[in-house]
């Protein structure tokens, strides 16, 4: 149910950006929610699984458009010193809302019904939909435009294979397996169509142009290892909390609630010292922040218990939060209102795509260690065999001397995640040592 929704919104977000470009914001945005709001109607009604799944598709579909379309209006409407400081209180509310989010989706389960996990979404997003119509005020050009139907349908093709293989590579499927090689394969070769026809046409869906701009190129490559070392913070983090140190879920819970707190506070900060420092400075102070959450899960251990984890946890959202909102504002002040769309999307596709990778990778890498581990030690448990130290109830029932190996099986595999995600924030602070130096105040778009 998650990668249906996360597969759709990857596929669309770049497609709704660049359609942004053509035909103006407001009625991009207000079909994107459209959807978005009928999938959620939908999934609230759901009868089975494979039901759920489906109608997850396509409240995916529509949610492409929602965070790279309000980003985008907000880089429209307000000036460079001003998007400064909006767009860090923008950036904010996400990390706000994936605070507040989980603890409501609990309640709805536990006191109304699932359902409302979904239809909580439809009077929000009505709200919003009645806001733009309102309030927003654009004059697109008016002239015809050119849709280049090839290259969207051949973007779609790219991203759906190279989602798919990220998600279900190591999962669903080995990663020497037929189902992998042959996705790839569609992946490269549709891609290079891709690439070839963005070249030869007036308004390509991704403007190559983009790229060769050093400072959205380092932005949105920063953008995706950040995102992979998210994403590794957020997926085994908790393994480790409960499985090693067996903590309650609620405890693990709250050791990655610090990086949500963390986020929103740096996003705030970021806006007003992107004004003071720049562009470069401010996200250099955000990936020192990665680099340091980093050195911490590094020498995570046992003994060092949840609060040193918490602080790390809090020591990469801090860096998230300056490094995100710095690649926007960046972003979208180097490029005009008929490439912001674009531009925002991208970086934003970025993202999303460091989360598939980035789960892909760590996971393989926790999984080849866990075999390895197991193989070395003679004992013939399989990878799956470790869940049962998530679970107190079957963790106490294990015998001492097969917990123990479980234990210490699940602590090597995750010190060398945690390496990876130090490697994650060292490559991420290389990145951005390239990022150009650029005056902002010297260009308004």
């Amino acid at each position: 149910t998650f990668s249906a929704y996360l597969l759709m919104q990857a596929v669309s977000t770049l497609i709704y950006g660049k359609l942004s470009d053509l035909f103006g914001r407001k009625p991009v945005f207000v079909f994107g929610v459209s959807i978005f709001l009928i999938g959620s109607l939908l999934c609230g009604f759901a009868t089975s699984m494979v039901v759920l799944i489906m109608f997850r598709l396509i409240q995916g579909l529509g949610a492409g458009a929602v965070q790279p379309i309000a980003t985008t209006i907000v880089g429209d409407i307000y000036s460079v010193e001003e998007r400064a400081k909006i767009q860090g209180y923008l950036s904010s509310v996400w990390g706000i809302s994936s605070v507040i989010g989980p603890l409501l989706g609990g309640l709805f389960v536990q006191f109304v019904s699932w359902s409302w996990i979904f239809w909580i979404n439809i009077p929000l997003g009505i709200a919003a939909i009645i806001g733009v119509v309102v309030f927003l005020r654009e004059d697109p050009d008016k002239k015809k435009r050119e849709i280049d139907y090839t290259g969207a349908l051949l973007l779609l093709v790219a991203v759906t294979a190279l989602m798919i293989v990220s998600i279900e590579g190591g999962v669903g499927w080995a990663w020497i397996s037929w189902p992998v090689f042959a996705l790839s394969a569609v992946f490269l070769v549709s891609f290079l169509l891709f690439v070839v026809q963005e070249k030869r046409v007036k308004e390509p869906v991704m403007p190559i142009e983009l790229w060769k701009n050093p400072l959205i190129a380092c932005s949105n490559l920063a953008t995706l290892t950040s995102g992979m070392m998210m994403i590794g913070v957020s997926s085994f983090l908790p393994a480790f909390v409960q499985g090693v140190t067996e903590e309650p879920p609620v405890v693990a819970g709250f050791t990655l609630t610090t990086m949500s707190i963390g986020w929103p506070i740096a996003s705030t900060v970021a806006g007003r010292l992107v004004l003071k420092l720049g562009f470069r400075s401010t996200a250099l102070l955000g990936t020192c922040s990665l680099l340091a959450g980093g050195l911490f899960f590094l020498f995570l251990t046992e003994d060092l218990g949840v609060v040193w984890a918490g602080s790390a946890s809090f020591l990469v959202g801090i860096g998230m939060g300056l490094t995100s909102t710095t690649f926007i504002i960046a972003i979208q002040s180097s490029v005009d209102w008929n490439r912001r769309g674009i531009a925002t999307a991208s970086n934003m596709f970025m993202r999303i795509l460091g989360s598939a990778v980035g789960a892909a990778i760590l996971g393989g890498i926790l999984n080849g260690q866990l075999k390895r581990y197991f193989a070395e030690s003679g004992e013939p448990f399989s990878v799956d065999a470790v869940n049962e130290l998530l679970d107190e109830q079957l963790r106490g029932e294990l015998p001492n001397e097969t917990l123990s190996l479980l234990q210490d099986g699940l602590t090597v595999s995750l010190d060398s995640v945690f390496t990876g995600l130090f490697v994650l924030a060292l490559v991420t602070f290389a990145i951005v040592l390239c990022l150009p130096k650029f005056n902002f105040t010297k260009k308004e778009s």
